[in-house]
């Protein structure tokens, strides 16, 4: 019997050695063929996408399409000199679509494969459940521009039939979050209902709490339209999907995580139109604008973003992708998720055994130009990215810190030598991302002696003179039909920028705490975060009492150090 057991055990690590050695096989050759590596265990199949080749021909050519975005599909080939693939290829071309390949081991494909049968049994059992009507989307968008009309419309549908009020539901949430231009839906479950809120504005606003008894239905609804798996409720889950609402397609990002009262559900809707934005959709100051195009211009080196979740790193990395791109450079990017698709340029997305630091040693043999490293979080990912721009690449990354000048002592505490920021980090932008006022209902009133003590505090280190005027009108939030009576219509960023140069490159070596490098930079004349938000105030973009909530205006810009001669 134990003779047995060992020979069983000695059976699984042999399996093991060989689904391990196809696995480095496969991200050995990849690169070979100019193609990314793949593991499908850790990705989402895209159900529409899934069923434009059948589960025969998919095996016999070895591949399987697991992502489809307008007419591109990313599709995943153990072997691209295999004829049956390159049939299935030149067909696909054929009828219009632009496929990007992927490669990935034949254990990863028989994984994906299983989907088909996911597929098929999801179908026979509810017939039409993984579609959704976005023309009922688009219809309603047009009637619910409120939260009170989402919320009254979601309690006339509590008499409908069990699966008409589920399709009917899902299809409200989604409209009232297009037509309030909500950035994310929340489904919270709890111990008598389901509270479901919507953010606006980078603020969650409670929409309504939803029956206990469809949360079931309404959770498998939503996994099965993300590609996600029924059965499981005690792990979390990422998916996506999309629908096209006519004028523009909506992709949906979709994160499931188990709770004590139910599976609580957040969906993002990505804006399409964030990956088109420009330089100048941002919101720069003018300083700062002509920093960063000189920046940009540069060869190689680093480009740092820093801010919380939710500040616009991504956007502005986006936007300055746009401003570098031209049809002689390549660029390549590596993201958690690949979250806006953006066209001519190579987007790769972090898997199970496609990390940012294994992902970015790959991207480095592709010989890129201008590479995109959506996150620095450990100390390999840092020192990769830091050696890729000390030879000869552009790289732009994101960090989270509070200000410019806290990303030094954040790579210092990754483990990365201070010598090596100063050779290798160009600039180092931090941001944040305020509601504007409703330019419609917006009102005026001269400032209290209060406020004004701040405002000129505030500003005694700006940069540049910025005369106050007497008197000092600021405006402040109402709240109209127009802007949902929040007083606020979209985001606008707040921006500061530090830049490596001799004495902040000093500074990092000899103390990298925050204020000795604030003092350092003090001569690149870039306002802060505070004294650019107060600015806008001004400019009447923003209440003081809101750039008050995003922004610490007591931390003043600190004075340059005065070295006393001998």
């Amino acid at each position: 019997m134990i003779q047995f057991d060992e020979k069983l055990t000695n059976n699984k690590r042999l399996q093991q050695l060989r689904a391990s050695g196809e696995e480095n096989l496969m991200k050995s050759l990849a690169p070979q063929y100019g193609l990314i590596y793949i593991d499908l265990r850790g990705v989402s199949i895209n159900p529409s996408a899934l069923k434009l080749v059948e589960e025969a021909s998919a095996r016999e050519a070895e591949l399987i399409v697991f992502e489809r975005k307008n007419k591109k599909l990313s599709v995943a080939i153990k072997n691209p000199h295999n004829p049956k693939t390159k049939e299935i290829l030149a067909a696909l071309e054929e009828n219009g679509w632009e496929t990007n390949l992927y490669m990935s081991s034949v254990a990863s494909l028989k994984h994906a494969w299983t989907r088909y049968q996911d597929e098929q049994g999801t179908e026979a059992v509810k017939k039409g459940v993984l579609d959704i009507n976005p023309d009922e989307i688009k219809s309603l968008a047009t009637k619910l521009t409120t939260i009170e009309q989402v919320s009254d419309f979601l309690k006339e549908i509590r008499s409908f039939n069990a699966s008409k009020r589920i399709t009917s539901t899902v299809e409200a949430m989604f409209a009232g979050a297009i037509a309030l231009h909500a950035s994310d839906i929340h489904i919270e479950p709890e111990q008598g209902d389901i509270r479901l809120r919507y953010r606006l504005d980078g603020v969650l606003h409670d929409v309504l709490d939803l029956d206990k008894n469809i949360h079931n239905r309404l959770t498998s609804r939503l996994k099965l339209l993300a590609g996600l798996i029924l059965n499981i409720h005690d792990q979390a889950q990422d998916g996506r999907f999309t629908f096209n609402m006519g004028d523009k397609e909506v992709e949906v990002r979709v994160s499931v995580i188990p709770g004590a009262a139910g599976e609580s559900i957040v969906m993002r809707l990505l804006d399409p139109t964030v990956a088109s934005f420009s330089m100048d959709d941002l919101g720069l100051n003018k300083i700062l604008y002509d920093v960063m195009i000189k920046e940009l211009e540069k060869p190689n080196g680093m480009i740092i973003t820093t801010g919380p979740t939710g500040s616009g790193k991504t956007t502005a990395l986006y936007a300055f992708l746009r401003k570098a791109h031209t049809p002689e450079v390549k660029i390549i990017t590596i993201e958690d998720p690949v979250e806006y698709k953006v066209d001519n340029i190579v987007q790769t997305q972090v898997e199970k055994d496609y990390t940012f630091s294994s992902g970015l040693r790959s991207i480095l043999r592709q010989d890129p130009d201008i590479i995109m490293v959506g996150e620095i979080r450990d100390n390999e990912v840092a020192e990769t990215a830091i050696h890729a721009a000390q030879t000869g690449h552009l790289v732009f990354t994101t960090l989270h810190t509070n200000s410019a000048a806290g990303a030094f002592p954040r790579l210092t505490d990754l483990g990365v030598d201070p010598r090596s920021i100063g050779s290798s980090v160009n600039i180092i932008m931090a941001q944040r991302l305020a509601r504007k006022l409703c330019e419609k209902c917006k009102a005026s009133y001269e400032a209290p002696t209060e406020e004004r003590r701040v405002i000129e505090k505030v500003l005694e280190g700006h940069p540049q003179p910025v005369k106050i005027p007497e008197p000092l009108i600021l405006y402040k939030a109402v709240g109209c039909d127009a802007c949902n009576q929040t007083g606020y219509e979209g985001r606008r960023g707040i921006f500061e920028a530090i830049k490596v140069d001799e004495k902040v490159e000093e500074a990092i070596i000899r103390d990298a705490r925050d204020h000795i490098i604030m003092a350092a930079a003090h001569d690149q004349k870039i306002p802060t975060m505070a004294e650019d938000g107060v600015v806008k105030v001004l400019a009447g973009d923003f209440s003081l009492e809101e750039i008050s909530r995003v922004i610490d205006l007591t931390a003043l810009r600190p004075k340059p150090e005065v070295k006393e001669e001998i």
